[in-house]
């Protein structure tokens, strides 16, 4: 059985200064501060030991491939690299063709570790890196790396960790959405327990974002670019200690794409079938009135979802058209109709809404202003007239409101 005296030597120089270092804190902080450095001191030191006992194991070599010769063992040679723990080294065997053909190199134990000729940095540390730098600058996430693992990189390291890991996750996505399109199902992870059993809400929308024209400078005039942007998200049902039945959000998915609604579709029907939308109970599309993202909608999504008219922009239109209509009506003024209007569009009497709307294009009293705009929110109403049944989708659940 392993103990912690046989891979840890405290007679180093290295130990003696965490030890006097120990004991000479004062503070809570630089006390904590000196028991994690010598917490990854201990890790370094065991993933080195380790890595040196199982590379000791003999290896069966296999053939040269351009000879034929079987290849022979060169002895042990060095290897180091970058890790939470920092730099680590072990040795391994190397083996080559007794006839030294070219590429007949072979170091099967770095096979056997997944890592590869020349790599310096561990895949754990970049990872860390590149999720500290999803939140951070650059020069804050090497700052805190630093703090937490004791490894000093530079800003531009990290810049160069993201660049691969983001060429690697388009390279991925390439491939799954080209075999989506040939009608191939994507490989999908398990769900987390239980997670189809929420509801499963989809919503999209577009927004202009601010390109500079030249990449790494702030010259040039600004130039603004479409971004469509689609949410998925579950929603879990949630008791306060008031005993108040709440609606919070339990998980979400993003899906963004510099370009038009054509090239979001096949990326949000990939996503969507990663989330479970084909096996999950209940899922809900909820949308402003763009025709691009109901035609998405109707295309991808109609079979399984139920589409709904986001409530506050229905709203917006009711108060176009009441404010259009002005104080016509003594007595009533804009903000009063429009009151009446959202609280019928609530409870389900849109056809209540659209009637009075003809209505009041047949009057002569309607002021021939207001009338473009009365028939361009009656003709929004009932092109989404399946999409506001609001009394209905309350039924759904009580996260709809």
């Amino acid at each position: 059985m392993l103990t912690l005296k046989e891979p840890l030597d405290f007679d180093t120089p290295e130990w003696q200064d965490f030890y006097e270092k120990l004991q000479s804190s004062v503070s809570r902080a630089s006390l904590v501060l000196t028991a994690w450095q010598i917490g990854l001191w201990v890790a370094k030191t065991l993933v080195e030991h380790h890595l040196n006992q199982q590379a000791q194991r003999p290896e069966r070599w296999e053939c040269c491939a351009a000879c034929g010769k079987q290849l022979e063992s060169k002895g042990f040679v060095s290897r180091r690299i970058l890790t939470l723990a920092g730099w680590v080294e072990w040795k391994r065997r190397v083996g080559r063709c007794p006839n030294r053909c070219v590429k007949s190199h072979s170091v099967p134990f770095d096979a056997v570790l997944g890592i590869v000729a020349y790599q310096q940095t561990s895949m754990e540390l970049m990872r860390l890196g590149c999720l500290l730098a999803l939140f951070l600058p650059f020069e804050l996430a090497v700052q805190l790396l630093k703090q937490l693992c004791g490894v000093c990189i530079s800003d531009d390291t990290v810049w160069q960790w993201v660049q691969q890991f983001g060429r690697q996750a388009m390279r991925q996505l390439d491939r799954e959405l080209e075999a989506l399109a040939k009608g191939s199902e994507p490989s999908v992870e398990p769900l987390e327990a239980r997670l189809d059993t929420l509801p499963l809400v989809i919503a999209a929308d577009g927004v202009s974002v601010p390109f500079r024209p030249y990449p790494g400078s702030t010259k040039g005039k600004i130039r603004f670019r479409e971004v469509k942007i689609a949410l998925l998200a579950r929603l879990k049902p949630h008791q306060t200690r008031s005993g108040k039945h709440v609606t919070r959000l339990h998980q979400r998915r993003l899906v963004a794409v510099l370009g038009n609604i054509e090239a979001l579709q096949p990326r949000l029907h990939l996503e969507a079938l990663r989330q479970g939308i084909t096996t999950t109970t209940q899922v809900v599309w909820i949308s402003d009135g763009a025709r691009g993202f109901w035609r998405l909608f109707e295309q991808s999504f109609a079979a399984v979802a139920v589409g709904i008219l986001d409530f506050y922009h229905a709203t917006q239109h009711l108060w176009q058209a009441a404010e259009a209509y002005s104080q016509t009506v003594a007595g009533r003024t804009p903000q009063q109709w429009f009151q009446r209007l959202r609280h019928q569009l609530r409870q389900g009497s849109v056809h209540h809404i659209i009637k009075e709307f003809s209505h009041l294009l047949k009057y002569a009293s309607t002021p021939d202003a207001a009338k473009p705009t009365l028939k361009r929110v009656r003709q929004y109403l009932q092109i989404h007239l399946q999409h506001l049944k609001y009394r209905q989708f309350k039924q759904l659940g009580s996260w709809i409101k």
